[in-house]
């Protein structure tokens, strides 16, 4: 508490910050060849004191891959007037209140609705107020949802259209029954860890030596999953593939993943001429929207899996591709829906489906963030890490202050209390678009090198 009254939320600080990550080819894929990896990162100030006698904060971000970042921290600081002068103490308490107001604003939600830039706005506030939520209850955010009470976690969900699917009854059900047996998986969790695959050999700007390489040694660090980027040309990807299999041996899962480049007809075609070299699910095959399209793709492609969700939008298309039976794994993106409420319900929608959930990951902090859903949904929802694994790519973890350890092929739980969100100070003034230091020293490095060829 302040010496003015009950603590506030004093401030929202948007800070623009990318990594050149597009001169080494990684990200790199059939839709996006020259990836910047980026975050608009929010910072939310208060006027309260965290649990090691520091300023309380929540800290989050959105993820884009570059210019996207103009748009995208220009959205966010369209919220700041929502959440500036908001009790701390309510906040913590109900974060639900917030997710809300902010998809609740009527000239804002004009924008969407529930989609597209203003509603990643909205998780990325969203995603701050549960690091800060769990900050102040000395812990991670996984643990601070399976500890939570079911009618509490229900409460989080915003079941406007989505009831035919998943109504709060329903909910509360999955969640009662999700605390039976929670205490020994947690115990499991913090011995083993959480399944993960890794994408790291796959990005298409590789050469084949780099993939065979990178491939051998994910198996070698006990990974039984790996991913290719696939879609820009048959042919390589057919040798790719097939370099990739002999390199993991027949009894390693290997993915595909088409960012979505094809036509529904094409991508049953280019599937099945991949098919020789087994891969394990075919992913964004098309538009994200395209929910019937996927449901033919599913149907046209058996028994390769079909897997899509990085960019769905909202909870909305997430119910449909279930009800239409057109998904067989589900991708949540902890930063591209209206944050940790938003994901909460896409968990219950899949637990209440039988569909396992693979979340997408990578990019800035994707793999620090969400893992704790993940661990939360073992802990406490869906009781089960079969066919489950969560992504990971070995990219920009250092600036993080607590970032991934992987062991064996496992996410190792988190323990220290937040969502694992808090970038370290040096590296967003390094980073920090146009002015950090890096930036800075680049731009002169490049006038320099233009004016010896004036």
């Amino acid at each position: 508490m302040s010496d003015h009254g009950p603590a506030r939320v004093t401030g929202l600080d948007v800070i623009d910050i990318r990594f050149p990550t597009s001169r080494q080819s990684d990200g790199s894929d059939a839709m996006n060849p020259d990836p910047d990896y980026s975050a608009a990162y929010v910072v939310l100030r208060t006027d309260a004191r965290d649990g090691a006698g520091g300023p309380l904060e929540g800290h989050a971000f959105t993820f884009t891959i570059g210019r996207g970042n103009d748009v995208q921290a220009a959205a966010i600081g369209a919220l700041r007037d929502h959440v500036v002068g908001l009790p701390v103490d309510a906040v913590c308490a109900d974060p639900g209140t917030v997710s809300r107001a902010l998809n609740g604003d009527s000239q804002l939600r004009w924008l969407g609705p529930d989609k597209g830039v203003m509603h990643m706005a909205v998780g990325a506030v969203v995603n701050a107020v549960w690091d800060m939520a769990a900050r102040r209850a000395g812990k991670p955010v996984w643990k601070l949802l399976a500890d939570a009470e079911p009618e509490w976690l229900a409460d989080q969900v915003d079941y406007r259209y989505i009831e035919d699917a998943l109504s709060r009854d329903d909910a509360l059900m999955l969640l009662r029954e999700g605390k039976e047996g929670a205490f020994a998986r947690e115990a499991l969790l913090l011995e083993r860890g959480y399944p993960g695959y890794t994408t790291s050999p796959g990005w298409l700007g590789y050469s084949d030596e780099k993939l065979v390489r990178l491939a051998e040694q994910a198996v070698a660090d006990g990974f039984t999953q790996i991913k290719l980027k696939v879609g820009a040309d048959l042919a390589d990807d057919v040798r790719r593939l097939r370099a990739a299999r002999a390199a993991v041996g027949a009894d390693i899962r290997i993915a595909i993943d088409a960012n979505q480049r094809w036509n529904v007809a094409e991508a049953v075609e280019w599937t099945k001429a991949l098919a020789e070299s087994d891969p394990y699910w075919i992913e964004e095959p098309t538009s994200p929207d395209d929910i019937l399209g996927h449901a033919t793709v599913r149907r046209g492609v058996a028994p390769v899996k079909v897997a899509t969700g990085e960019h769905v939008p909202n909870r909305i298309v997430f119910k449909q591709l279930l009800q239409a039976e057109a998904i067989d794994v589900l991708q949540i993106d902890a930063a591209r829906v209206g944050g940790v409420n938003e994901n909460l319900a896409v968990l219950l929608l899949a637990a209440k489906y039988g569909v396992p959930v693979c979340p997408h990951a990578g990019g800035v902090g994707l793999c620090e963030l969400v893992r704790h859903l993940s661990m939360f949904d073992f802990v406490a929802l869906s009781k089960t890490t079969e066919d489950r694994v969560i992504e990971y790519v070995d990219h920009l973890h250092e600036h993080f202050e607590d970032p991934v350890v992987m062991a064996n092929g496992h996410y190792t739980a988190p323990t220290a209390p937040g969502f694992s969100s808090r970038m370290h100070a040096a590296s967003i003034a390094a980073y920090r678009y146009p002015d950090g230091d890096f930036w800075a020293a680049d731009r002169a490095a490049a006038e320099q090198q233009k004016g010896s060829h004036a």
